[in-house]
């Protein structure tokens, strides 16, 4: 994927285009997932393992209304199609949602 291009030993971290373009993604229709995607983008994207951005960029992947019931914890992210056939790092995913439901404080 073009955000996991910049190698650094074992790790891979991205460039400060590569953030653009992903917090660009992260622009969405529905004003509660915006501002968990922005505080999220502000204070994790930069630091996220690559297992972590191929579970985050999976969920850019999904519809508003489905991201946003599996942010907010209506629906587990395994029970959706999509990203269980993806076979991704459920560690890494359950990571990144736990930092977008600790960035999601729409109601204060």
């Amino acid at each position: 994927m073009w955000f996991l291009e910049t190698q650094m030993g074992d790790k891979k971290s991205m460039t400060e285009e590569e953030v653009r373009r992903l917090s660009w993604r992260c622009r969405r229709g529905l004003l509660e997932l915006d501002i968990v995607l922005q505080r999220f983008s502000e204070n994790h994207l930069a630091t996220l393992s690559a297992q972590e951005l191929l579970a985050f960029d999976s969920l850019l992947d999904l519809p508003d209304n489905e991201f946003l019931d599996v942010v907010t914890s209506r629906i587990k992210f395994t029970s959706i199609d999509v990203l269980t056939a993806k076979q991704l790092d459920a560690l890494a995913m359950q990571s990144v949602l736990t930092k977008l439901s600790v960035n999601e404080e729409i109601n204060g």
